[in-house]
């Protein structure tokens, strides 16, 4: 299944009566396929219509369209929908209490007309940048119809709908790449803003510290739009080239261990932007060695998931996801003293980071430093899958734990399985990183 155009191109063809909902029933017929086990958790047919029909007498009213007007959005099954339990990709939730009203990212896609299909299937409680769900199944990245690869991560039912032509975009969230590293080996476009920017009510939690509502597309130019909506405005990005753009290519821990196709793919990508002008710095950028120790001990995703698991990792471990649970239960035990240390030492690293990456447009690596693994190989040993795990987040975490902002974009060939180039800047830098990631994006597609 081929994937949808990107939002402006099928605008412009949903001009005509009945449009909206002629592509809805597509949608629809398609997320019926095999191709497309396990990637919902819930279908919203009848609701997916119902907004696609109100886009269409809209259009026929000569009304103004709200920028998603019945078009098929998916979101992860973290957000809360209003009348069901929020279920978070685990069995857990079974029996809770259902949500009140919708999530503030959901209400806000609501308002802006999207046509939302469904909810995905995601990591239990987004602990884990593979993508596997033992309870709901683990959809299959659609880049290799030879080999069931990953998806990546946690949101990996938003990356597949997308990649499908289910959706022409999937709200996730990013914690430490959960939208990055799916987009990444899904071959879309993923964008992670600064935390502060899209509200997190309505979110089941995984770190509160490092949590951010987001969404990945198939442009640079959508996933702007689809964040405009949910942070309740858009942002002001200035058109610009790459002539002169200073890139910074970290020395340190990004570039450690690349697959040779990894290597490859990012080293044709640098010599691309460095003929457009862009200048290449190598950077010793020794602080990412310090990311370790100062999210030592247990981490902030583990210290408070544990926070909100603790009941029932301690009553009811045996229905957990075993690999989500031994990561949750690295936060036992860790005292309000060293938490509150962990977060001193951040903000420092922080303001240290901002000082060194002062005088650059951007900080580009890999968004992961691998392809997608077979899903097979992951399943059948622990120490590979803790591996991949910590291997395919180990770039994307780097920004979360700066609390700044990152595009991913694919930059393979055509013929070869994706990878993902990272775009980043520290936080609040949403708007100028923007306006690169679009000069890239154009030069990458020359």
């Amino acid at each position: 299944m081929k994937p949808l155009p990107c939002i402006a191109d099928l605008q412009a063809t949903l001009r005509h009566a009945g449009a909206h909902e002629a592509l809805l029933h597509q949608v629809i017929k398609r997320s019926d396929s095999p191709n497309a086990a396990a990637v919902f958790t819930a279908r919203f047919d009848d609701d997916a219509l119902a907004a696609a029909r109100h886009a269409d007498r809209l259009l026929a009213a000569g009304s103004p369209l709200p920028p998603l007007a019945g078009l098929p959005v998916t979101v992860k099954d973290l957000y809360d929908v209003a009348g069901r339990t929020t279920m978070a990709g685990s069995v857990l939730r079974e029996g809770r209490p259902a949500a009140t009203q919708d999530a503030a990212a959901v209400a806000r896609l609501r308002a802006a007309g999207a046509a939302i299909t469904g909810l995905t299937n995601m990591t239990e409680f987004a602990f884990s940048g593979v993508g596997i769900n033992p309870h709901r199944g683990t959809p299959h990245n659609p880049c290799d119809a030879a080999v069931a690869r990953i998806p990546g991560g946690s949101s990996s039912g938003a990356a597949v709908s997308v990649a499908l032509g289910l959706a022409v975009a999937g709200l996730g969230s990013d914690t430490g790449g959960s939208i990055r590293v799916p987009a990444a080996l899904c071959g879309l476009v993923g964008f992670k803003n600064t935390q502060s920017r899209t509200p997190l009510a309505g979110a089941f939690p995984l770190s509160f510290t490092l949590d951010t509502v987001c969404a990945m597309t198939r442009s640079v130019a959508d996933c702007l739009l689809v964040d405009g909506v949910l942070a309740g405005a858009p942002l002001q990005v200035a058109p610009r080239g790459l002539q002169g753009a200073r890139l910074a290519l970290p020395q340190t821990l990004m570039l450690d261990g690349l697959q040779p196709e990894v290597a490859a793919a990012f080293q044709r990508t640098l010599s691309i932007l460095s003929t457009a002008g862009a200048q290449i710095v190598e950077l010793p950028l020794r602080e990412l060695s310090e990311i370790t120790q100062i999210n030592a001990p247990g981490g902030f995703s583990a210290v408070e998931a544990f926070a909100v698991h603790r009941h029932d990792l301690q009553t009811q471990r045996q229905r957990f996801d075993p690999r989500v649970a031994a990561r949750v239960a690295l936060g036992e035990g860790v005292s309000a003293a060293d938490y509150i240390t962990m977060q001193q030492r951040r903000r420092d690293w922080i303001a240290r980071m901002e000082v060194v990456l002062s005088g650059f447009d951007a900080l580009v690596c890999p968004t992961v430093p691998m392809l997608a693994p077979p899903i097979a190989d992951l399943l059948a040993s622990n120490d590979a899958f803790f591996r991949a795990n910590g291997q395919l987040l180990r770039n994307t975490f780097a920004i979360n734990f700066l609390d700044g902002c990152a595009f991913t974009l694919p930059c393979h060939a055509a013929g070869e399985l994706p990878v993902g180039l990272m775009l980043s800047a520290p936080a609040h830098h949403d708007a100028r990183l923007a306006g690169l990631a679009l000069a890239v994006e154009a030069e990458l597609a020359r």
